[in-house]
Order: structure tokens, then C-alpha cells, then sequence
């Protein structure tokens, strides 16, 4: 199996350039692994056929190269063939100016060459990118985009004298193209923002004293020294007693957190007040960040129905309009008795710039792009378009209990021990049996107490219901529910046993104690309830698998319209498919956090997983990953979902309306090339700056976290 190589591709503005670059690669033997993410700017290809990706990419799209993703470290560095283009934009615009002064006088007396020399030379440095893609794209079987219709309309309007139209519907089309390559920009570093949290450096701690290395270099188990002002580089431990830290760049919390020795942290946060020590608990490319930005990436790769929509309107609907201008041009002076050709050629010109799709191909996955990176930085990782359009229309949620609407932090209550048990006993066997389990109940248990953990074999856990093993004498050793004892060995708590929904151990045949374990509902639950409300959310359950008396308490409590406890994987899922069929037509959402919510994730029409308590495969399964263990953040995963579809229909329903209206204007001859021009820009740069409001709206972009 080959290597996969990623590089940073540049000179790509249009998603549907990339789109073909990728079709043309994957065409080629060996090269069908290819993948061109347009959102972040990057290429997958096979490592060893670098060189035949170099060649394929540029003689398919001379402006394009790929270059190694830290050359793309600060995305604001102006490349050679971005100064080459503003120069070029600049010569046109003082030719265009000079051709607007002196046209008509230079056509009194009789100097029509120098009007003519000043335009294609104004034509040519306006366009020359434009001109060279058109004809390239010609021998390569693809004529139907937008610089083959603005090379045939300016060459159509040279064909009938309007030299300064000519110059000016290429040089307003440049100057649109840069601003849409700004836009696209932007939006890209909105989504990629998280990759520059990593310092390329760190301090390592070694008996020889501190030492700078790459940070890649570092493993588990190395301490790690970061001063006030610097990143932290890996998952891991805090050694040192208190630390503060900004936590923005991950979890969008406006306000610096208090971090106490023993507490985890993960890569990207920033150190505030004073030097810490921190022990590396994981790899970097296995990191919270890296993890992070692989959902990321995924997600711009996941197109929405909208996006597809129009990807296939726009094959259709540029030759039909291009065909529709050739009948414009050539049917009415053959058909109409006194119709000019020239007039009629000209309204086909208009016809043609009006017509171009770009306001549509460009700014609808734009609008998506910058709604993905608006809730990134807010910690909600959504794992592509169709995502944000089923969030836009939720209609019920349910939530998982444990470590979703509670905080997950179990402890240890209280211990009944049994017959000629003692606290210490209980603790030790209940231990030894969770010993290997990563559930929060499990760690809570070990965290108890107890004496050394006695040696158990044979340890096997039913999912939801206990877990049992055998001692070394070949007692069996059993903890779970009380249902759980009497249906495996028929045995009932004894007197005292603890309240209601308790874990209970046996040893042997005979009852040795209870544990009773709690968790606290998070002070955010009340208002994430609330708040899916105020969005129009009609139903908000609660599934859990523990005690029912438990969760129909903190059900009740945060006034959940469906309250069931003491489910079974497969329960949950029965009871979320329910759900689903009570509420057609609208999206159901369901939240957890556990490996057994991993079914019921993968079910529900949204799947959101807590992705810091959040096992692997739940986060795995989930279509969305909350990145702080924060349920509010639901609610404003809704309304930037919402936000984002009525942003893309806007410019859906803005665009093609404006463009039909001048295009039947254009027809009857009512438009002219100026006007196209400026609809053709003016319709394309305005939907550029709506979906850009995503990016820049403070209430998107995590500048005012604390606001729904």
C-alpha cells in the first residue's frame, strides 16, 4: 500500500477548478487515491508519484503549485503570482482609464489604432489569466466555465467596436476573482485556524536540564516546561500545583481556567501567569488538536445536498446559456425582417456576462465552509454541510445522562458492607473487578479506597447490567444492579442495603455489600434545556441506563418532556427510533457520550458526541463532536446551522433572481455591457459578503462565547 504525502495546493479560488483538477488526477493510473480538499487548501496524493502530480497539476492548471504545508504558516504571505496579478491589475486599470479619456478624440481624428493598442494591451493584462485558462481548458475538453464566457464575451465586444466594454468586463471580472480569492481565504482560515495552536517547539525536561526540540519528537511520560505567553504542545498532566490557561483556541471559553496539579490539558491551550510543568500523556499526531483538525478536514469534504445541487445546476446551466446566446445572436436577424446582427450579437454579449455562474458555484460552499469554521471555533466540530442543514431543522433531542447532562464526575457515597465484610473489603472487590474498565462509575470505585486489589480471573462484563469474575479460590465475585444479582445467582440485597439503585457485590452465593455512586447535573444543563426550546425543539428526552429513580429525578428536575431509565444499549436505540417516527419530517438529535452510546449515535439523524469524557467510539460514530464537555453548546450548534442555511438560500434565491431579471433585460436590449458587468460582479461580490457574515459576525466567530 502506498504512502500518502499532503501538501498545500495554491492558486485554487473555485471549488469547481478544484473539483476538475481532482477528476483530471484521478484519471491517471496510480493516481485514483487523489484527494483535493478546497476548504483547507490542501492535496493527498500518493508520496512516490509526486513528481507526475506536479506535471498532471501543471499542465492542467499552470497557476496552481503545491508546496509543503509549513510553507503555509502565516496564510496572509502575498506569493509571487499574487503580486504578479495586482500588478497586472493596476496596468490595466491606468490603460482602461487612459482608453475611457481619449477614445471618442482619438476617433475624430483618425487615430482608432491607439484606441485599439490601448485596450488589447488593457485587455490582455486584465485578463491574461483568464485568457490562458480558457483556452487551455478548450484542449482539454472542458469549454463550459466562466473564462470561457468572458473570453467569448470580450472578444465579442472587440468583433463590434465597444473597445472600452471590452476592457472593463475583464478588468471588473479580475477584480471580483481577487476578492473572491480574499473571501475564500478567509473563510479557509477560519477552518484551519486550529492548526497554528501547535508550537513547532518545546521544552523537554531531561537530567541534563532543559533543552528546546521539535515538538514531534516528544513522547509519553517526557515533562514538558512552557512559559507565560506560549502554547502547550501535547496532551497531558499538569505537574505543577495551579496553573491558569486560555483554553479559546479549543473550547471558545471567553475567560482563562484554573488548572490544579494532576488535572488534564490538551495541546493548544495557553499559559497566562506563570511557567508550568506539564507530563505528556500522548503523542502529538494522537492529540486532542490533531484529532480536532482530522474531523475538521473530513467535514469540508462532506458536501451538502444544496452544495451538490448546485455543483450539477451549474454543469447545466452554463452551455444552455451559452447555446441560448448563440441563438440570440444568430436566430432573430434571420427570422425578423430589418434585425441587425451586430445589435442582436451585441445583446448576446450582454446575454453572456450576465450569465456567469460564478456568484453561485463560489459563495454557496463558501457560506458552508464559513459556518463549519464559525462553529469550530465555538468547539462544535460538525463533520460536514449535510450536518448543518439536518441541525437546521431539529425537531426533538434526546440526551444521554451520564457524563452528557451530568458532569460525569462520579464519587463514592456511601458503603454498606454485608455479613462479616468491611468498607475497605467491598471497595478492594469491587475494584479488582472494575480494574480494566475506563467508565467514569469504574474509575470512581477505584478512587474510593480500599485495600490492595485481591487478583481476579475471568472478568467479564454484561453490557448495562454488571460484571462478574471468579477469585483465586474460585469464589465468583459479582457487582451490578440488584436485578443483575438475583437474576445470576438469585440473590437479594440484605437489610440495609442502601437506597434504591445502588451497585451491589456478591461473593459466592451470598450478598457482601452495596456502593452507592453520584454524579451532579452540570450548572449548564437548566439553559441548554432552555434554550433547544427557544429554538423550537418540540421534544427533549432523557435515556439512561442508570437506576430509574435517578433519572426520572434529574429528568424532572430540567422539566424533560420523556424521562426512561435503566436502558440497555438496545433500549436506547427502541426507544430513539420511537422518538424518530413521532417526529417525521424534522431532524432527531441524540447526545452521549459512552461506547454503549455508540449505536444510538450512529442511528439518530444527528449523532453529537462530548469529546472530552467522550469515548473514541462514540466520537467515531457521533456526525458532530462538542470538543468542551458543554451540553449549551447544542443550542448554538442549532443556531449556527440555521444561520448557515439561511445565509446559502439567501444568496441562492438573490443571485438567481437577479440574474434571471437582467438577463431578460439583456435579451430585449434593455442592458448593456456595462450593466451585465457590474450585475455579473455586483451579484457575485454580494453573496460573497453574506456568506461572509458567518466569518465575521462577532456572534459566529466565538468573539462573544458567552452569548446564544
Amino acid at each position: 500500500m502506498s504512502t500518502m504525502k499532503e501538501a498545500a495546493i495554491t492558486g485554487l479560488s473555485c471549488s469547481m477548478c478544484a473539483a476538475g483538477l481532482e477528476k483530471t488526477l484521478q484519471a491517471r493510473a496510480g493516481l485514483e487515491s487523489c484527494r483535493i480538499n478546497f476548504a483547507t487548501g490542501r492535496i493527498r496524493f500518493p508520496a512516490e508519484r509526486e513528481q507526475e502530480v506536479c506535471a498532471v497539476v501543471a499542465e492542467s492548471e499552470p497557476g496552481v503549485r503545491l508546496k509543503d504545508t509549513k510553507e503555509q504558516a502565516n496564510p496572509h504571505a502575498s506569493s509571487e503570482r499574487e503580486w504578479r496579478q495586482a500588478w497586472r491589475l493596476i496596468l490595466a486599470a491606468l490603460l482602461f482609464a487612459a482608453l475611457l479619456a481619449g477614445d471618442e478624440a482619438w476617433d475624430r481624428q483618425g487615430l482608432q489604432y491607439l484606441s485599439w493598442g490601448l485596450a488589447l494591451a488593457g485587455w490582455l493584462a486584465a485578463g491574461w489569466g483568464v485568457i490562458v485558462a480558457a483556452v487551455r481548458n478548450l484542449l482539454h475538453g472542458r469549454v463550459f466555465d466562466e473564462n470561457f464566457l468572458m473570453t467569448l464575451a470580450t472578444l465579442g465586444a472587440f468583433a463590434v467596436g465597444h473597445l472600452p466594454e471590452a476592457v472593463g468586463v475583464m478588468l471588473f471580472y479580475h477584480l471580483g476573482e481577487l476578492v473572491q480569492d480574499s473571501a475564500v481565504q478567509s473563510s479557509r482560515n477560519a477552518i484551519t485556524s486550529l492548526a497554528r495552536v501547535i508550537p513547532e517547539t518545546s521544552r523537554r525536561i531531561t537530567p541534563e536540564g532543559v533543552s528546546l526540540c521539535a515538538s514531534d519528537k516528544i513522547g509519553p511520560g517526557e515533562i514538558l516546561e512552557v512559559w507565560p505567553g506560549e502554547r502547550v504542545s501535547h496532551d497531558g498532566i499538569l505537574e505543577t500545583d495551579e496553573a491558569w490557561l486560555d483554553t479559546s483556541a479549543l473550547t471558545g471559553e471567553s475567560r482563562p481556567r484554573k488548572f490544579e496539579r494532576g488535572m488534564e490539558m490538551q495541546a493548544g491551550y495557553l499559559v497566562t501567569e506563570t511557567k508550568v510543568h506539564i507530563r505528556a500523556t500522548r503523542l502529538l499526531k494522537n492529540s486532542a488538536v490533531a484529532r480536532i483538525m482530522a474531523l475538521v478536514e473530513e467535514a469540508t469534504q462532506r458536501k451538502a445536498k444544496t452544495e451538490r445541487f448546485m455543483t450539477r445546476f451549474a454543469a447545466v446551466y452554463t452551455p444552455l446559456v451559452v447555446f441560448s446566446a448563440v441563438a440570440l445572436a444568430v436566430l432573430p436577424p434571420l427570422l425578423i425582417a430589418g434585425a441587425s446582427f451586430e445589435d442582436w450579437l451585441f445583446r448576446a454579449l450582454v446575454f453572456l456576462v450576465i450569465s456567469c455562474p460564478c456568484a453561485l458555484v463560489v459563495s454557496i460552499p463558501l457560506g458552508y465552509f464559513a459556518g463549519i469554521g464559525a462553529a469550530s471555533r465555538h468547539g462544535i466540530l460538525v463533520k460536514g454541510g449535510t450536518v448543518l442543514d439536518k441541525l437546521a431543522k431539529v425537531r426533538a433531542i434526546a440526551f444521554d445522562k451520564t457524563g452528557t447532562i451530568t458532569d460525569g464526575k462520579f464519587q463514592v457515597q456511601r458503603v454498606t458492607p454485608g455479613p462479616g465484610m468491611d468498607t475497605e473489603m467491598v471497595l478492594a472487590l469491587a475494584g479488582a473487578l472494575e480494574a480494566n474498565s475506563n467508565h467514569p462509575i469504574a474509575a470512581a470505585i477505584r478512587a474510593g479506597g480500599g485495600r490492595v486489589l485481591p487478583a481476579i480471573e475471568d472478568v467479564r462484563e454484561i453490557r448495562g447490567r454488571g460484571v462478574m469474575g471468579r477469585l483465586a479460590d474460585g469464589r465468583r465475585v459479582l457487582l451490578g444492579s440488584e436485578s443483575f444479582l438475583q437474576e445470576e445467582c438469585g440473590i437479594q440485597p440484605g437489610a440495609g442495603a442502601g437506597v434504591p439503585g445502588s451497585l451491589h457485590l456478591a461473593l459466592g452465593r451470598a450478598w457482601a455489600g452495596s456502593i452507592e455512586i453520584d454524579d451532579a447535573v452540570r450548572n449548564t444543563a437548566h439553559k441548554a434545556v432552555k434554550e433547544v426550546r427557544e429554538l423550537g425543539v418540540r421534544t427533549v428526552a432523557l435515556y439512561s441506563g442508570d437506576q430509574a429513580r435517578r433519572t426520572m429525578l434529574v429528568g424532572t428536575s430540567l422539566q424533560m418532556d420523556e424521562i426512561r431509565g435503566e436502558l440497555l444499549p438496545e433500549d436506547k436505540l427502541h426507544a430513539l427510533e420511537t422518538l424518530m417516527q413521532a417526529n417525521p419530517g424534522g431532524t432527531t438529535v441524540f447526545v452521549g457520550d459512552g461506547i454503549n452510546d455508540a449505536p444510538v449515535l450512529r442511528r439518530a439523524d444527528v449523532g453529537i458526541a462530548m469529546g472530552g469524557l467522550g469515548s473514541d467510539a462514540a466520537i467515531e460514530a457521533a456526525d458532530a463532536v462538542l470538543v468542551q464537555d458543554e451540553p449549551l453548546l447544542v443550542a448554538r450548534g442549532i443556531w449556527i446551522a440555521r444561520a448557515t442555511r439561511r445565509v446559502v438560500w439567501q444568496n441562492i434565491v438573490f443571485a438567481l433572481s437577479f440574474k434571471a431579471v437582467f438577463l431578460l433585460l439583456g435579451g430585449l436590449g434593455l442592458a448593456s455591457l456595462w450593466e451585465a458587468v457590474i450585475a455579473d460582479v455586483g451579484v457575485a461580490l454580494a453573496a460573497l459578503a453574506n456568506a461572509m457574515r458567518l466569518v465575521w459576525s462577532p456572534r459566529l466567530s466565538g468573539a462573544r462565547l458567552n452569548q446564544a
